[in-house]
C-alpha cells in the first residue's frame, strides 16, 4: 500500500520538478523566492492535482481483472500453496 502512495506523490512532484529544471536552464535563481510567486505554486499545484486524479482514474481502469472474469483466489491443493488465478 505505501508503493502506490510514493507513486502519487511522485506524480504530485512532476510539475514542480519540472518548473525547476526550467529555472535551471534559464538561470533564473532556483532558490530565490522570486523565482517561485503565489500564482506561479498555485499553477503547479492545480496541475499537479489534475495528474493525480488522471493517475487515479487511469488505475481504476486499468487494474485489475476483465470484467467478465472470475478470480480463484489462493488455495492449498495436495499441501502445498496454489496462487491465485483469473479465469
Amino acid at each position: 500500500m505505501i508503493r502506490p502512495a510514493f507513486t502519487e506523490v511522485g506524480i504530485f512532484l512532476i510539475p514542480f520538478a519540472v518548473y525547476a529544471m526550467f529555472l535551471i536552464a534559464t538561470r533564473s535563481g532556483l532558490l530565490l523566492q522570486s523565482s517561485w510567486p503565489a500564482h506561479i505554486i498555485a499553477k503547479l499545484v492545480l496541475g499537479s492535482l489534475l495528474l493525480v486524479v488522471a493517475s487515479f482514474i487511469l488505475l481504476a481502469h486499468f487494474s485489475g481483472g476483465s470484467p467478465n472474469s472470475t478470480y480463484i483466489p489462493a488455495h492449498i491443493e495436495n499441501g502445498r500453496l496454489v496462487p491465485g488465478v483469473e479465469k
